[in-house]
């Protein structure tokens, strides 16, 4: 009996072992491929959202037909998906609490290309912001933990067994049920609740895209991942969490404003992304006190960036609403146009009989 304990116990450690070795193995040329790629995803992000921008100002000043009709518009929407399937590659290469915080790449690059190709003013919060935002990149570059996992199907399930990891689990669970219940059961409508939940959602996640990101690469390099169940399981929470969180952030587009939603997103987010990756892949295991203290320093950097960036950005003008173009009538061939009162405080027949009176007790004095 004490010779089999005594087999046992070497038995695991080595088990414990082989998975530290795969996670500390360290290619630098992966590590800077995932950099390179979610760099490339977030600059096309950017670019496809700028083009969109601009297919909708265009189809209101023409006032013709649906942006989706528009051949520019879906050219940004395409660009979009690429920048998207950059960034999901990414985390095939590159740690999670690395490529999260990334994202302020798009929001710089977003506000030099709206600069120079939509002519919009370029404010003193701009320079700033973005010399903020190009630092914490900077920071976050350099003492990020520089290890690239190898993900497998086994290595998913020895992390999703974890002991921490349920305990996370668990407290994401119940702090999401809370949340929920104070937004739709006590109509609390307000932008930390509706940004919470979307974050929630949002490391729940980065998990499953890491993972089925990373079992996809390893099974292109030769090692088959995609028969195991873990995978199919990843893949479902990866959608049905994507599909959620999109239906809050729709949400909170329309109770606030874009200036407000896209920090407080971006900083909620990648706060998520960042404790998911510690928890779930035990990223900033081995790394130094002082890598640590600095790469959270570069995140406090890039989100006062992207705040400075996103605050009071100036809004698409379009044609104001109380105009009506005459032109726009059937059989009508006049192309003034008819402005009616900005605040009417009079209607109905009486009110027209007393306006005429008040106009011709005028022409009499």
């Amino acid at each position: 009996m004490a010779n089999s304990s005594s087999e046992h116990v070497p038995l695991l450690n080595t088990s414990a072992q082989a998975h530290r070795a795969e996670i500390l193995e360290t290619p630098l040329q992966t590590y800077l491929l995932g950099i390179i790629i979610s760099i490339c995803g977030n600059v096309l992000i950017s670019i496809s959202l700028n083009i969109q921008k601009y297919a909708h100002v265009r189809q209101a000043q023409r006032g013709s037909k649906p942006y989706y009709t528009s051949v520019m518009w879906w050219c940004g929407v395409t660009l979009m998906g690429v920048g998207e399937l950059g960034n999901f590659a990414a985390y095939g290469f590159a740690p999670a609490s690395l490529i999260a915080p990334l994202g302020c790449v798009s929001v710089i690059a977003s506000a030099i290309i709206s600069v120079v190709f939509l002519k919009e003013t370029v404010r003193p919060s701009d320079i700033v912001g973005g010399t903020l935002a190009i630092t914490g990149t900077y920071l976050l570059v350099t003492f990020a933990p520089h290890t690239s996992t190898h993900i497998t199907a086994h290595l998913v399930q020895y992390y999703a067994v974890s002991w921490h990891f349920l305990l996370y689990l668990f407290i994401e669970v119940l702090a999401f049920c809370i949340l929920l219940y104070l937004y739709k059961r006590r109509n609390v409508k307000h932008i930390v609740i509706v940004m919470l939940l979307v974050a929630l959602l949002a490391s729940l996640t980065v998990i499953s895209v890491k993972a089925v990101s990373g079992m996809i690469t390893e099974s292109i390099k030769g090692q088959l991942q995609l028969i195991y169940p873990i995978f199919y399981v990843m893949l479902v929470i990866m959608v049905a969490s994507c599909a959620f969180q999109i239906k809050f952030l729709n949400q909170a587009m329309k109770m606030f404003d874009a200036t407000e939603v896209v920090p407080i997103n971006f900083v909620f987010f990648t706060a998520s992304a960042i404790v998911a990756g510690i928890v779930f892949y035990q990223e900033f295991e081995g790394l130094a006190l002082l890598n640590i203290f600095m790469f959270l320093f570069g995140c406090l950097l890039s989100f006062l960036g992207v705040f400075l960036i996103a605050r009071n950005r100036p809004k698409i003008k379009q044609q104001d609403r109380n105009f009506i173009a005459m032109d726009r009538i059937p059989g009508r061939r006049h192309t003034d146009k008819v402005q009616p009162e900005a605040k009417p405080t009079t209607y109905g027949s009486l009110a027209a009989k007393l306006m005429c009176n008040r106009a011709g007790q005028a022409d009499d004095s």
